[in-house]
This record gives structure tokens, C-alpha cells and sequence, in this order.
């Protein structure tokens, strides 16, 4: 989600900072951990390593930095939005830092490069599998468009339209975007 709106919430303290920064980084790390420990057994995932299968393992690069990208957001939903990324505790800040500032939604595009690297180490690409991450692609999708965008245009109004208007739902720019009217923290 995307930092601002300096003039409705007072500053945390170093204290209070931390404590929602650690608390975004335990939610993150739960969510990943889950997905780790479920998606592969459901999807039968075996690692081979004869002949050109020993290749796949160069997908662990996109993957360990699509999952690096995905964490630093998690640190970014605590430390500048003084959330987490779990709807119950959302971050009480608009997040335009780090990433936010290429992709509006770089949490849910680093961890599909992630995935997709997975995908490739483990080599299973049958028809099911590819229907199945094409309904999750989708639900994704839907949720951001009809839920998360929907709720940040209510709570951070004309500051999260200027974002939106600058930076792209799922295709990075090459160049992050400077707010202008970003205030420093």
C-alpha cells in the first residue's frame, strides 16, 4: 500500500516505530512461511537434477530477489506506514517509498517473480498447475481492484489519486517516481 498524510496522524516515536516495523516483518514472514510449507506438497513439486534440469536451478536468482523485494515491502509497511500487510493492522501511512515508487503493488509482483522462479527449479508446468496460477493471478487482481484501491482512496483521498495517476498497478517504470509533495519523515 502505498507514505504520506504527515497532518493526520502524529510522528511515532523510535519505540513505536519498531514495534510496528517488527510486527509488519512476523505478519510477512508468517505469510511467506505458509505459502512455502502448503504450495509445494499441493502442488507436487519435486526438484530433479539430471541433464538440463541441473539449469533450473539459475531460477533461484529472479526467485530470492522477487521474495527479497516482496520482504523489503514488509519493512516498508512497518517502518514508514506503521503497519502490516494483514488488512486487520493496515499501514496508517501511504506508502510511496522503496519500490512504491516504481509499482504500486511491488509486494505482489516480487513475490510472483518469486514463485515463478520456484515454479521453474521444480519444473512442474502441467495444465493444472498453469490453470491454477492463472485463477490466483486473477484473484489477485480483483482483490486490488475492487478492495485494496477502493479502501485507499477512502482513507488517503487526492494524495493516493496523485500516486495512482504517476505510478503503474503491475508494470514497473524504469525510473522511480519523485513525489513533489512528498514530506520528508
Amino acid at each position: 500500500m502505498p507514505e504520506g498524510n504527515s497532518d493526520q496522524q502524529p510522528p511515532l516515536d523510535l519505540a513505536s516505530r519498531t514495534v510496528t516495523t517488527v510486527a509488519a516483518l512476523v505478519v510477512g514472514s508468517a505469510f511467506f512461511a505458509l505459502w512455502f510449507w502448503m504450495l509445494p506438497g499441493w502442488l507436487g513439486f519435486q526438484v530433479e537434477n539430471r541433464g538440463i534440469a541441473r539449469w533450473r536451478w539459475l531460477a533461484a536468482i529472479p526467485s530470492i530477489l522477487g521474495f527479497a523485494v516482496a520482504m523489503r515491502c514488509v519493512w516498508d509497511f512497518g517502518w514508514t506506514g506503521r503497519g502490516t500487510p494483514a488488512p486487520m493492522v493496515p499501514p496508517q501511512r501511504l506508502v510511496v517509498v522503496g519500490f512504491y515508487r516504481y509499482v504500486r503493488n511491488p509486494m505482489y509482483v516480487g513475490f510472483t517473480v518469486g514463485w515463478i522462479g520456484l515454479w521453474i527449479i521444480f519444473g512442474q508446468a502441467n495444465l493444472v498447475a498453469i490453470v491454477l496460477a492463472i485463477a490466483v493471478a486473477l484473484g489477485v487482481h480483483l482483490f486490488v481492484y475492487f478492495y485494496e484501491e477502493p479502501t485507499l482512496r477512502k482513507k488517503f483521498g487526492a494524495e493516493y489519486e496523485h500516486y495512482c495517476r504517476n505510478v503503474r498497478r503491475w508494470w514497473p517504470h524504469l525510473r522511480p517516481w519523485n513525489n513533489p509533495n512528498r514530506q520528508s519523515r
